[in-house]
C-alpha cells in the first residue's frame, strides 16, 4: 500500500510531482511505460518559465540553479513581416538568480528531475504500461498490462495527451479535435556560422512561400516551426525538412538537423481534473499548443497543485498514514477517517487548476485566431500594423507579442 501519491508517467510533470510529494514528506512511487534511461529525441517543450523555476526550487535544493546554468536566456527577440524587421528588442544580461525564464530541452529537463528524484527517494517501476484503474472506497488500484499491481491513497495522472487513466475513468476532453498543423526542425549550433541567440517571428516570410516562421534558441541549437497551409502535407514536410528548412538559414550555415516532427495546434480541456483520488496533471488534463509556453508550465503547476492538495489531505487527518510501501492487493487499502471529507478536499484542485485550464485555452484560441488570420478583418488589421511600424514602434511590438497570445491567461497571480 502507497501511501503517498501513485505518479503515471515519468515525464517533467509527473517527476516534479513525485518530487515536490518528497519535499512534503509524502512517499512517491511513479509508474512509467518507457524502460528505465530511454532516449526521448527532439527538444520538445523548452521554455521554462520564472513561475516553474521557483515551483522546481522549492522541490529540490540546487535542481532550478542547476537547470538555469545550463539553459539559455535569449538576447533579444525580432519580428518580420514579409522579409522586412518590424519589431526587435534587445535584453540585457541578468544575473542568473533572476533570470526571467531559461530555455533548456525537455529531454535535459528530465534528466535532472530524474536524477534528483532518484536522490530524493522517490522509487520507480519502468517498463510497466498502466491498463486498469479501479476507484476503491478509499485507495485507487492500479493494474499494468505485465500483471503488476500498485494500491494507493491518490493517483496523480501524468500519463500524457493519450492518457490512459484519463480513458480508463471515461473522463472525456472537451475543445477543438481538428487543430491546425506545424512542423517542428531541431536545428543544432554550427560554430562558425552561429545564429543568433535571439526568438524570431516570420510573417509571411518570403523563402518559405509565404508560411509563418518561429525560431527560437535553446542551450545547444535553435527550433524551428512552419505554419502549414490547409493543403500542405505535414507529415512529408517533416520527414525531408532540408528543402525548406536550408533556405531560412544563413548561406553555408552547417548545423545539423537533429530532429523533425510535426504536430496539431490543439485545445482541449478534460471535463474534470478529478475522478475519485486520482487528479489528471499536465498533458493528461489539458492540450495547448507549444506558441506561449502553456503546456509544460502549467503542467508543471497542476502538479504542485495537486501534491498540495494530496499533502492538506493527509495534514488534517483524513488519512491515517502508514509506512507500508510495496504493491498489495486493494485488501490492504487504507482506512480513513472520512473519505467523503477528503474526496471534498480534493475538489479544491478540479475547480483552481480547471479554472486555469479554460484561461490558458482561451489565450491559445487568441494566439490561434491571429496565426491563421482567419476572416478578412485580422488580415486587414495585421497589414495595418505592419504599415503602422515604419513610423509607429508599438504597432511592431504589437505584431511582436500577439502571436503567443496573453500572457497571464487572466490568471491572477499566477502566469499558467
Amino acid at each position: 500500500m502507497i501511501d503517498g501519491p501513485l505518479i503515471v508517467g515519468a515525464g517533467p510533470v509527473g517527476l516534479s510531482a513525485a518530487l515536490l510529494a518528497r519535499a512534503r514528506g509524502l512517499p512517491a512511487h511513479v509508474v512509467e511505460h518507457l524502460p528505465a534511461g530511454a532516449a526521448k529525441p527532439g527538444s520538445r517543450a523548452i521554455f521554462l518559465h520564472r513561475q516553474t523555476i521557483q515551483t522546481l526550487a522549492a522541490a529540490a535544493p540546487g535542481l532550478a540553479d542547476r537547470m538555469v546554468r545550463e539553459g539559455l536566456v535569449w538576447a533579444g527577440r525580432a519580428t518580420y513581416w514579409a522579409g522586412r524587421r518590424v519589431h526587435h528588442r534587445r535584453h540585457a544580461p541578468m544575473p542568473a538568480g533572476l533570470a526571467p525564464y531559461v530555455c533548456l530541452p525537455q529531454p535535459r529537463v528530465e534528466t535532472l528531475l530524474r536524477e534528483t528524484a532518484v536522490r530524493a527517494g522517490v522509487t520507480f517501476a519502468w517498463h510497466a504500461r498502466a491498463d486498469e484503474v479501479t476507484l476503491l472506497d478509499d485507495s485507487v488500484l492500479v493494474r499494468a498490462t505485465d500483471g503488476r499491481q500498485w494500491c494507493a491513497a491518490f493517483v496523480v495522472a501524468a500519463d500524457g495527451a493519450g492518457s490512459t487513466v484519463r480513458r480508463r475513468l471515461g473522463i472525456r476532453m472537451d475543445g477543438d479535435a481538428r487543430g491546425h498543423a506545424f512542423v517542428v526542425v531541431d536545428v543544432a549550433d554550427d560554430p562558425a556560422r552561429p545564429l543568433p541567440a535571439e526568438r524570431v517571428f516570420h510573417y509571411r516570410h518570403p523563402r518559405a512561400a509565404g508560411r509563418n516562421v518561429l525560431v527560437v534558441p535553446f542551450a545547444g541549437g535553435h527550433r524551428v516551426d512552419l505554419q502549414c497551409r490547409a493543403d500542405d502535407d505535414p507529415a512529408a514536410l517533416a520527414a525531408d525538412p532540408s528543402a525548406w528548412l536550408r533556405p531560412l538559414l544563413p548561406a553555408g550555415h552547417a548545423g545539423e538537423i537533429t530532429w523533425s516532427s510535426h504536430y496539431l495546434f490543439r485545445q482541449a480541456v478534460a471535463e474534470t481534473f478529478t475522478s475519485g483520488r486520482v487528479l489528471l496533471a499536465g498533458e493528461a488534463a489539458h492540450l495547448f499548443a507549444p506558441f506561449g509556453a502553456r503546456g509544460l508550465n502549467s503542467g508543471i503547476a497542476d502538479a504542485a497543485a495537486a501534491v498540495d492538495a494530496i499533502a492538506s489531505v493527509v495534514q488534517a487527518g483524513l488519512v491515517r498514514p502508514r509506512a507500508v510501501f510495496g504493491t498489495d492487493g486493494p485488501g490492504a487499502a487504507l482506512r480513513t477517517d472520512s473519505s467523503g471529507a477528503a474526496l471534498g478536499a480534493l475538489a479544491g484542485y478540479d475547480r483552481v487548476r480547471r479554472a486555469a485550464a479554460e484561461r490558458n485555452r482561451a489565450a491559445a484560441g487568441k494566439a490561434l485566431a491571429h496565426l491563421t488570420a482567419a476572416g478578412p478583418h485580422r488580415r486587414a488589421a495585421q497589414r495595418a500594423a505592419a504599415v503602422a511600424t515604419r513610423v509607429l514602434p508599438r504597432a511592431g511590438a504589437w505584431l511582436d507579442r500577439r502571436p503567443f497570445g496573453p500572457r497571464d491567461a487572466g490568471i491572477p497571480g499566477s502566469l499558467y
